[in-house]
C-alpha cells in the first residue's frame, strides 16, 4: 500500500506497516460505528427511546458499540419521583456475542490484508498500530459517552476491545498466511522432531484427544442448537403473542430481532445448559433445566416465550444431546488412529480383557474433560447481568456445566470408542460392495 500513486506509473513512498494497521483500524472502526449509529437512530426517530436529544442518542450509541465490544456498563438509575424516588445501581456485563462478531469479522479482513503487506517478522507492526489505534477509539469513546447514570471503566474501555479485535487480526493473518511458520517464523514440526519417540506419541495421543473433546464440544453445540429450533417453532404462536403484545412497531421490531440475534450465541449454550441437566438462571429466584424447572416472571422478550414450561414428562430424554456428541466424538478418535496409550498398555497387560476397558474410561475422561472444560468456558462467556431487578443472575454455572456436559460426553466417548471399531469394520465391508455396482 502506498501514500501516493500517480498515473504516470511513478509510485510515491512506501506506506509504513504501522500506518497501514492504523488504516485497516480505522475502516473497522467506522463500519461498526456506523452500523451501532444507524441501528439507534431508527429507534429513536420512531419514537422509541421518547424525547430524548440527539446527543443523548449518540451517547447511547457510543455506549452500545462499547457494550458490543465487551466493555461492561455500570448503571446508575433513578425508579419513581419524588420523595418515592429510590436510587437502582448494577453492571450490565450480558455482552451481545452475536453482534461481536461483527467487528471480529472486520478485524479479520484487516488482518489478512495485513499478512497480505508484510513478512513474518515485520506482521507485528501492523498488527499493533491496528490494535493500538483501536484501544484510542475505545478510550476516547468511553470519555465523550460516559454519564452520571451510565459509567463506563476507562481502562476497561480500553483494553477489553482488544480481545475480540485481537482475535479477528491474529486469526484473518494466520488464514492468510496459510501457517504458523510462515505467520510467526515458529516451526513446529522442525521442533517436534526433536523430540523423543515417546514424547511424539504422547504429543500426538494428547492432540488426538484435543481435538476429539472439541468435535464433541461443537457437536453438542450443533445438537443444542437444533434443539432450540424446534422448539421455537413449535412455540412460535407465543413468540408472536408477545411480538404484538409489545406494540413496537416496524423498527422497534426489526431492533428487538437483531437485539434477540445478538443473544443467539447465549441461547445455544443456554440450551446446552437445559438439556445437560446443568440449569439455566433466568433472574433471581428462577431456574430453568431438562430435570427440574422453576421460572419466574421473565421480562416480554419474544424468544423467552419458547422456554419450557409446566409438565415436562419427555424433558429428560434431552440428557441423550451430550451423550451423543461424546459418540461422536470417541468414534472420531477411533478413526484417527492415534490410540498410542492403548497400544503402550496393551504392551505393559497382556490381558486385553483389562486394558481394553481401562483405555476407554481413560479415554472418556480426557474427552469428557475437554469438552466439559470447553462449555464451561463458553457457559461464563454467556453468563452475566442486566444490571437491574430481578435480572442480575443469567446463564449457566461454569462449574455445573464443566460436571454434568464433561460426565454426560465421557460416557459417550467410551460409547464410540467400543464401538468405533465395529462401525468401521462395517463401513469397510461396504465399500467392496459399493465398487461392485455398476
Amino acid at each position: 500500500m502506498k501514500l501516493s500513486a500517480d498515473q504516470s506509473g511513478l509510485r510515491g513512498l512506501p506506506m509504513p506497516l504501522w500506518l497501514q494497521g492504523v488504516v485497516e483500524s480505522v475502516q473497522a472502526i467506522l463500519i461498526s460505528a456506523m452500523l451501532t449509529l444507524v441501528a439507534v437512530f431508527g429507534v429513536w426517530a420512531t419514537g422509541g427511546l421518547g424525547p430524548w436529544p440527539p446527543e443523548a442518542v449518540a451517547r447511547l450509541a457510543g455506549q452500545t458499540w462499547l457494550l458490543v465490544h465487551g466493555v461492561p456498563l455500570h448503571l446508575n438509575l433513578t425508579s419513581g419521583t419524588g420523595e418515592a424516588a429510590q436510587s437502582v445501581s448494577g453492571t450490565l456485563s450480558l455482552i451481545p456475542l452475536g453482534l461481536t462478531l461483527v467487528p471480529v469479522l472486520l478485524s479479520w479482513r484487516a488482518g489478512r490484508r495485513l499478512a497480505r503487506a508484510s513478512y513474518a517478522d515485520t506482521l507485528w507492526q501492523g498488527l499493533a498500530g491496528a490494535a493500538g489505534i483501536y484501544a484510542a477509539f475505545g478510550f476516547a469513546t468511553a470519555f465523550v459517552c460516559r454519564t452520571p447514570e451510565v459509567g463506563v471503566g476507562m481502562v476497561a474501555a480500553t483494553l477489553i476491545p482488544l480481545i475480540p479485535v485481537g482475535l479477528g487480526l491474529v486469526v484473518g493473518a494466520r488464514r492468510e498466511a496459510g501457517s504458523w511458520v510462515r505467520l510467526f517464523g515458529v516451526d513446529a514440526v522442525d521442533w517436534l522432531a526433536r523430540t523423543g519417540q515417546y514424547s511424539r506419541w504422547a504429543g500426538t495421543y494428547a492432540w488426538a484427544v484435543v481435538r476429539a473433546g472439541f468435535l464433541a464440544a461443537v457437536a453438542a453445540l450443533g445438537l443444542s442448537a437444533a434443539l432450540l429450533g424446534v422448539d421455537l417453532f413449535w412455540r412460535w404462536a407465543e413468540a408472536v403473542t408477545v411480538y404484538e403484545g409489545v406494540s413496537a412497531g416496524g423498527v422497534g421490531g426489526a431492533a428487538m430481532t437483531l437485539g434477540q440475534l445478538g443473544y443467539l450465541p447465549h441461547l445455544v449454550v443456554w440450551t446446552l445448559g437445559w438439556a445437560s441437566g446443568a440449569g439455566v438462571t433466568l433472574g433471581t429466584g428462577s431456574t430453568a433445566g431438562a430435570l427440574a424447572t422453576a421460572v419466574g416472571p421473565l421480562p416480554p422478550v419474544p424468544v423467552l416465550a419458547a422456554v419450557p414450561t409446566g409438565p415436562l414428562v419427555w424433558a429428560p430424554a434431552a440428557l441423550v444431546v451430550p451423550v451423543l456428541a461424546g459418540l461422536l466424538g470417541g468414534w472420531w478418535f477411533v478413526r484417527e488412529g492415534e490410540d498410542h496409550f492403548d497400544e503402550w498398555l496393551s504392551i505393559k497387560v497382556r490381558a486385553r480383557w483389562f486394558s481394553a476397558p481401562v483405555s476407554a474410561v481413560f479415554l472418556g475422561l480426557c474427552v469428557g474433560a475437554v469438552a466439559g472444560a470447553l462449555a464451561a468456558g463458553l457457559a461464563w462467556l454467556t453468563s452475566g447481568s442486566l444490571g437491574i431487578g430481578r435480572f442480575t443472575e443469567l446463564g449457566v454455572s461454569s462449574l455445573w456445566m464443566l460436571v454434568w456436559v464433561g460426565a454426560e460426553t465421557a460416557v459417550g466417548a467410551c460409547l464410540g470408542y467400543a464401538l468405533g471399531p465395529w462401525l468401521e469394520r462395517s463401513r469397510t465391508a461396504e465399500e467392496p460392495r459399493r465398487s461392485r455396482v455398476p
